[in-house]
C-alpha cells in the first residue's frame, strides 16, 4: 500500500467543498464552531523557576515560579446565522461523501439540537446511527445548575445499509467490576458504547499544541480506525490544530484539511512534515522547535 498522503488547504472552505468531485471522500469529521458567542482564547506561557520567592505563582510543594507570556491563539466565536452558515456545508459534505461514507459532526449542548434536525433533513432520518457523548472533567463548577462537561458527536451515514463499521478495530476499555465477567473477559476489557469517557487534552501534555480548540487524538483516533479503512481519504474542514489529519495519516489514511485562520496554518506547518506534506495557499517554512512551553486556557466564566 501506498503511503498516505495529507493535503493542507489554507482557504474558505465552502469554496473548497465546491469544488470538490461528488462522492470523493470516505470519512469526514469535522469540529465547527461551537456559536459560544464568545472569543476563543489561548495563552502561551514558559515558566520558570524563580530564586529567593520572586515568582508570580507558587507551584509544587510551594516552590516560586516565574511566568512570561509567550503568545496567544484566538478567533470569533459568534454568528449571526449559525444554522446558515452551518447548513451550505452540511450539504455539500453529503455531496461529496462515498455512498457508503459517514459524517461525524461534533458540536456542544447549544447548538446540538438544531443542528440534529438541520442533519436529519440533508441526509434521512434513517441515515442518523449514533449520537457520541463525550464526557471529560475539566474546568470551573457552576453554583447555579449541573455543569456542562461533554460535546455532542453526531454520526450520520449516507447510506443507512452500507457504512464503514471496524468492529475488531474499536479499542476495548476496562470493566468497572471486572470480578463480576471472570478473569478472561476482564483481561480483553469490553467495547465502548455510545458514551465515551476520555479527558481534554492536558494544558501541560505533549499533544498540546496550543489552539483553543484541539480535540484528544484518542478521540479521533477512535473514529478515524472504526469508520474507514487503510487507504480512504479522511477530510476535516474546520481542520484547527490538525488533530484529525495526524490521525489519519498514523492509521494510514489519507488526510485533507482545511481552514481559513492564519493560526491554524501556522500549528499545522509545526505537526506536519513540510517536505511530505501538501500545503496549498500557505508557505510552511519548516519552524525549529523551540523551548517547551506550557498552555494555560481562558475558562469559560459559569453562573
Amino acid at each position: 500500500m501506498n503511503s498516505p498522503t495529507t493535503e493542507i488547504i489554507f482557504d474558505e472552505n465552502l469554496k473548497v467543498l465546491t469544488s470538490m468531485p461528488s462522492e470523493s471522500v470516505n470519512l469526514i469529521y469535522v469540529d465547527p464552531p461551537f456559536n459560544t458567542q464568545k472569543v476563543q482564547a489561548r495563552k502561551r506561557l514558559k515558566t520558570t523557576r524563580a530564586a529567593d520567592g520572586g515568582g508570580d505563582r507558587i507551584g509544587f510543594k510551594g516552590q516560586s515560579y516565574k511566568t512570561e507570556v509567550l503568545g496567544e491563539q484566538s478567533y470569533s466565536d459568534i454568528h449571526e446565522d449559525y444554522l446558515g452558515f452551518l447548513r451550505e456545508r452540511v450539504e455539500q459534505t453529503y455531496r461529496i461523501l462515498a455512498p457508503n461514507g459517514s459524517f461525524f459532526f461534533h458540536l456542544d449542548y447549544r447548538e446540538i439540537h438544531y443542528a440534529k434536525v438541520m442533519c436529519d433533513e440533508i441526509f434521512g432520518r434513517d441515515s442518523f446511527i449514533n449520537e457520541i457523548i463525550w464526557s471529560y472533567d475539566y474546568g470551573g463548577r457552576s453554583k447555579s445548575r449541573w455543569s456542562a462537561k461533554h460535546d455532542n458527536i453526531l454520526w450520520y451515514a449516507k447510506d443507512p445499509k452500507d457504512f464503514t463499521f471496524r468492529f475488531d478495530d474499536i479499542d476495548r476499555i476496562p470493566y468497572m467490576a471486572p470480578g463480576l465477567v471472570g478473569p478472561e473477559k476482564a483481561a480483553r476489557g469490553k467495547t465502548p458504547t455510545d458514551s465515551w469517557w476520555h479527558t481534554i487534552v492536558s494544558p501541560n501534555g505533549k499533544e498540546k499544541t496550543g489552539y483553543p480548540t484541539q480535540k484528544p487524538l484518542g478521540i479521533i483516533n477512535r473514529i478515524i480506525r472504526v469508520h474507514s479503512n487503510p487507504g480512504d481519504t479522511v477530510m476535516d474542514y474546520f481542520a484547527g490544530s490538525g488533530t484529525t489529519g495526524i490521525a489519519a495519516i498514523t492509521h494510514g489514511r489519507n488526510a485533507i484539511l482545511v481552514d481559513n485562520n492564519p493560526q491554524s496554518l501556522e500549528v499545522m506547518c509545526k505537526r506536519f512534515d513540510p517536505t511530505t506534506t501538501k500545503f496549498l495557499n500557505w508557505d510552511c517554512t519548516p519552524v525549529e522547535s523551540g523551548e517547551v512551553t506550557q498552555i494555560e486556557l481562558t475558562p469559560e466564566p459559569t453562573n
